[in-house]
């Protein structure tokens, strides 16, 4: 009986040791604004690739199916549904995995449900394909910026925003 007792509290004993020798895990990482309503943020990236003045801007040529269904994410995002309008765009990336544009719609969508992570990384790999001068390459960068930015990642954030002005081509002299 005495025997059970102490191999009973040495197991205890062993447990609570290795207990206090692991680490916490980490805190999650959150928003660092996140009084910053999305749909605000989106309209600003939005923004950023309108305002933005290029010699050069590259657009796509589609299939139907595909505007089709990028018809529809714009239809559903209109009347605030940023999830069924997900949806649409993730089946028009299921025909077209490597269209940089729709890449960055996605990216605007994720970021206007508040998934800054997915919406960097939809960002990224559209900036990766893209042509990375324009307005496109313009809300690759923007989206970068906030994304990193919700995210508490301030020096990718800077580092983003660096890449900006390599997205406008001036012009060439005229004489």
């Amino acid at each position: 009986m005495k025997s059970s007792i102490n191999v009973y509290f040495a197991a205890t004993l062993a447990a609570l040791f290795l207990g206090a020798c692991s680490q916490p895990s980490p805190p999650a990482r959150t928003a660092q604004r996140p009084d910053r309503d999305p749909q605000e943020v989106v309209a600003g990236i939005r923004a950023a690739g309108a305002k933005f003045d290029s010699s050069v801007e590259v657009h796509p040529l589609r299939d139907a199916a595909v505007e089709g269904l990028l018809k529809q994410a714009h239809e559903a995002e209109a009347q605030l549904q940023p999830a069924q309008a997900l949806s649409s765009v993730r089946k028009a990336l299921s025909i077209a995995p490597q269209a940089p544009d729709i890449l960055q719609y996605e990216a605007e969508l994720l970021a206007e449900t508040g998934d800054w992570r997915n919406a960097a990384a939809s960002a990224q790999k559209s900036y990766d394909l893209g042509p990375k001068v324009g307005s496109l390459c313009a809300r690759n960068v923007e989206t970068l910026v906030q994304a990193r930015s919700n995210l508490g990642d301030a020096a990718g954030a800077q580092a983003a925003k660096q890449q900006a002005s390599g997205c406008k081509v001036p012009a060439p002299a005229r004489y």
